[in-house]
């Protein structure tokens, strides 16, 4: 039996009510996920300009260069520890990750050891904000109505970084990001004409042009 064996359906806390469906569901990019939000790279860079530093103390004060090389080479297993650890939690946490826009809400479950489901309702939701990394992968970030608000530690990894009084839930490294961000734009817009649609005309679910109808489903 997994850990996500409770779920009715894929990344989703319980079963949706009449009338939701989802309109896509997604995971992060690991890679992307362990360069961004684990920095995986800025470490790597650490560790580089350790090395040199070492190597060029041990020049500096005469060492022969062999030497000098032997002392700043002790290093290297701290780093590859470091790295390896950092990936590894860049890859376990797009394991565990399940992102889900579906025509009424986001939902991301995340968690390894201790998994957690958050219900972003579009109502709450005042705009999102991509940010492409020019790979086709990107991060989509939510910002939430006042006075709405999720502990930044709560969300963490998957929130936006720095935005420590305001936090913004995240979706972190997702592939085909442009892609999903017009779902996700479509979602909310059809949503927001359904609301706001006389009570005669939204309880038919048409307008003049036809029938108000979310954009198709889609998988990453």
């Amino acid at each position: 039996m997994s850990e996500y064996d409770f779920e009715p359906i894929r990344g989703l806390p319980g079963v949706p009510p009449p009338g939701e469906e989802i309109l896509w569901q997604g995971a992060p990019d690991w890679r992307s996920l362990a360069c961004q939000a684990f920095h995986v790279r800025a470490v790597a860079a650490y560790f580089a300009a350790m090395l040199l530093w070492r190597m060029a103390g041990g020049l500096s004060s005469g060492q022969p260069p062999l030497q000098a090389i032997r002392a700043a080479i002790l290093v290297t297993p701290i780093a590859l520890v470091a790295l390896a650890t950092l990936t590894f939690f860049g890859w376990l946490n797009s394991r565990t990750t399940v992102y889900t826009i579906t025509n009424r809400r986001v939902v991301m479950r995340f968690g390894a050891a201790l998994t957690k489901s958050i219900n972003i309702p579009f109502t709450i939701i005042e705009g999102a904000a991509l940010k492409a990394y020019g790979t086709g992968v990107g991060d989509l970030a939510l910002t939430l109505k006042a006075p709405n608000k999720i502990a930044f530690l709560q969300l963490w990894p998957h929130v936006r970084p720095w935005r420590v009084a305001a936090p913004q839930p995240t979706l972190r490294a997702v592939p085909g990001a442009a892609a999903v961000a017009d779902i996700l734009a479509t979602a909310m817009r059809s949503r927001v004409a359904i609301e706001m649609a006389p009570a005669d005309t939204a309880g038919r679910g048409q307008s003049a042009s036809g029938p108000l109808r979310p954009a198709q489903p889609q998988t990453a």
